[in-house]
């Protein structure tokens, strides 16, 4: 699996193949059926390898909002490291010891909480698509020869030339305000609003007034 990884990190998913898994082992390509089955196969075991070890997060269980913080920026990582990994399709909740370690690792940051078993699982499954979703929107962005501030910035001048304040009078005040100039982190904006849900969630468990 590590040449299979090792070659979709350079040349991408779409040009990997079980004949050059194959070569780059000095295979025959048929004895490499023996192993994977399938190339559907073989994206699988790629993914489960690529997640690697979730975060130690000691003391997490005291405070679950750092703890699942540090997670979803360490899951966010494995992404940047490996973007091939979006083009594989999620078919399912996770199976694969990879993808259960991390599984696992957030679940423990919600030990002392108090949401039931099915709250906690929706609550990671909510941080597993957000990191995801996030990650799928900004990737194809930033792989071009611009940072995400560049490309945002020449996005907002374009919009300045076409976007007139009578049809799009919401959007030509993001303009106006020199939205797309700014480079605050929008990773770290939604996560937090994120968490505020999960944290509404558990005070009102506990009894509390989440508005107070």
């Amino acid at each position: 699996m590590t040449a299979a990884i090792e070659y979709a990190d350079e040349f991408g998913l779409g040009s990997l193949s079980m004949a050059r898994v194959a070569e780059r082992l000095d295979f025959a390509t048929m004895s490499l059926y023996r192993h994977v089955s399938s190339k559907d196969e073989l994206h699988s075991l790629m993914v489960d390898m690529a997640y690697g070890k979730p975060p130690l997060l000691e003391g997490s269980d005291k405070d679950w909002r750092g703890g699942l913080e540090l997670w979803a920026r360490a899951f966010l990582e494995i992404f940047r490291r490996h973007p091939w990994m979006l083009q594989v399709p999620v078919s399912g909740p996770p199976l694969e010891p990879g993808q259960m370690s991390w599984l696992e690792c957030g679940l423990r940051t919600l030990g002392r909480t108090g949401l039931s078993p099915n709250e906690k699982l929706s609550v990671m499954l909510l941080m597993v698509g957000y990191v995801r979703n996030n990650a799928q929107v900004s990737m194809p962005l930033t792989s071009q020869d611009q940072s995400e501030e560049e490309l945002m910035a020449n996005y907002g001048r374009a919009m300045d030339k076409f976007v007139d304040a009578e049809t799009f009078p919401a959007v030509r005040e993001l303009i106006e305000a020199g939205t797309f100039q700014e480079t605050d982190d929008d990773f770290t904006f939604g996560l937090e609003r994120v968490l505020d849900g999960v944290e509404v969630l558990i005070r009102k468990n506990a009894g509390d007034d989440p508005l107070a």
